[in-house]
């Protein structure tokens, strides 16, 4: 009879990538995933329209803003904001509870203060990276190329980046986004050390 295979058992963690719109977090989470067969995708639910290149349940959880408040009464949320009036945007326990049942490291692609409690729910089991923008002016110049915000609603997002961006030092680890593949690879280190000593077990 053959012996059971051993396999890395991280037991609960989570992953948390946060920065400002515009950092190129989205972008790291991408190709994370990709990259590490442990990691799960933490879907958020929001109340903003869903865009034409998105899929429910996969890029987010479209709901109503009335369903959204339903769920905060009922505390099924592990952090929840609203972002801008109206459009909230939040993390289920479910979802988590979820990604844990399939023996995966959760990671998350989220907001600032989302990252913050994060954290302080679920403590040493949770990493928080901040993808950092080599300049202020680097930041509002991809915000402003991306093209797909009218002249007030770009002023917000950048009034908001600014904001976030003094956050940096409430997180574990922040990484300069100056060159893609050198943050990534960044990115990776801080999640290898991380996690090395998770155990080997049988199942």
């Amino acid at each position: 009879m053959s012996a059971a295979p051993y396999v890395l058992d991280f037991g609960h963690k989570l992953i948390v990538i946060t920065a400002p719109s515009g950092a190129g977090k989205t972008t790291i989470v991408r190709k994370l995933l990709t990259q590490l067969p442990y990691a799960g995708f933490s879907v958020s639910c929001t109340t903003r329209p869903k865009r034409a290149n998105e899929v429910d349940g996969k890029d987010y959880y479209f709901i109503s803003e009335a369903e959204f408040k339903a769920k905060i009464q009922n505390n099924e949320f592990a952090e929840y904001e609203e972002v801008y009036p109206g459009k909230f945007y939040g993390t289920l326990k479910s979802e988590v509870e979820r990604l844990w049942r399939d023996r995966k490291v959760v990671v998350f692609d989220i907001d600032v203060k989302g990252a913050v409690n994060l954290k302080k729910l679920y403590g040493e089991n949770c990493l928080t990276i901040f993808i950092d923008p080599p300049s202020k002016q680097t930041l509002i110049n991809r915000l402003t190329a991306r093209n797909t915000e009218n002249a007030d609603t770009l002023k917000k997002r950048i009034k908001r980046a600014e904001e976030e961006l003094s956050y940096k030092e409430k997180f574990d680890k922040a990484v300069v986004n100056a060159d893609f593949d050198i943050a990534f690879m960044n990115v990776k280190n801080c999640i290898a050390n991380f996690l090395k000593r998770a155990p080997a077990v049988k199942h």
